[in-house]
């Protein structure tokens, strides 16, 4: 006999109505909007992201373009900063450029025909010898001996500011500097030094005093006159006898050409005939069709149309001819 269940056991029976069928079919079409939009706008933003990109991409590689053709705009004007128009500019001159503290006479022209003949960027400080500029204290600064050249290298050696006087000295600096014009190996070193110190203690100081008793004296004195155009002749001798059969004093074109050149070049005002000296006269000109040297030599030329006329300007006189100890 069966058992009947108990009224906890039983479960009631719920009948359908339509508000619960409704119900779950309310809530699927409210869910399918929200699993349709999500995937929807995802790539939406990725494919504008992606087009952004591709139309950028192009102005990128049009702006580094100039870019990269900015240095060799560059390179291909520094040479211009060594020729001597450039060097002669005073203002916006680079860091780096050598200052030349300078007058246009053949020790000033030494300094720059061996900076053009290296290609080193420099640029002109006057220093007007007529007017006392080099008694001046910021000259003096840098050159104790109130005579020019001078010059001041920023990047010295450790690469650190170096001022200098005395062209000599100036010249094996920058020799030293640039490799150029200097011989490294010691027996052609000491032969250029040689040669140097030749002009630098004859050479030049005779064939200065040359230049002051037969231009500049107040008044003619025969023995001065003749004393030293006499010496100047015997230097020319002897060094017309060294070139022969060599194109240039050290063989090789060196400082030692450019220290004497500019005062050789002057042979008319120290009262030498040149054309007794063969080999001296084909060395004269041999220098000379150097580019370099002539645009060394021509630097500052400008300046010659203000210097004092020596002859007649008592003031400049007095500057250069009548010092004393200070």
């Amino acid at each position: 006999m069966a058992k009947s269940p108990k009224a906890e056991d039983v479960k009631p029976r719920v009948p359908k109505t339509k508000a619960l069928r409704a119900a779950p079919a309310a809530a699927r079409t409210t869910a399918k909007p929200k699993r349709v939009a999500k995937p929807a706008a995802a790539p939406a933003r990725r494919a504008a992201a992606a087009k952004t990109k591709l139309a950028a991409t192009p102005t990128i590689t049009a702006k580094t373009k100039p870019e990269k053709t900015k240095p060799a705009a560059v390179a291909r004007k520094a040479p211009a900063t060594r020729s001597a128009a450039a060097s002669r500019s005073r203002t916006n001159a680079p860091s780096k450029e050598i200052e030349v503290h300078f007058w246009p006479t053949p020790n000033g022209q030494k300094v720059t025909i061996m900076l053009e003949e290296c290609g080193l960027p420099y640029r002109i400080v006057p220093v007007d010898i007529g007017k006392g500029d080099q008694f001046k204290k910021s000259f003096l600064a840098i050159a104790p001996n109130n005579r020019m050249p001078a010059i001041v290298d920023p990047a010295g050696p450790s690469n650190k500011p170096i001022a200098l006087f005395e062209s000599g000295a100036i010249l094996r600096y920058l020799g030293e500097k640039t490799g150029k014009f200097y011989p490294k190996q010691p027996r052609a070193r000491y032969e250029v030094d040689v040669w140097l110190f030749w002009q630098m203690g004859g050479l030049g100081p005779m064939a200065g005093q040359a230049h002051h008793f037969r231009q500049y004296a107040a008044e003619t004195i025969p023995y001065a006159v003749d004393r030293y155009t006499n010496e100047v002749n015997r230097l020319y001798g002897v060094l017309d006898k060294r070139l022969k059969g060599r194109d240039f004093i050290c063989d090789r074109y060196s400082i030692a050409d450019m220290a004497s050149w500019p005062w050789v070049k002057l042979h008319k005002m120290q009262g030498q005939d040149i054309d007794q000296f063969k080999n001296l006269k084909k060395w004269l000109e041999r220098v000379g069709n150097r580019k370099a040297t002539m645009r060394g030599f021509e630097a500052g030329k400008e300046l010659r149309q203000q210097a004092s006329d020596l002859r007649s300007d008592d003031k400049a006189r007095a500057v250069l001819f009548g010092q004393r100890a200070r």
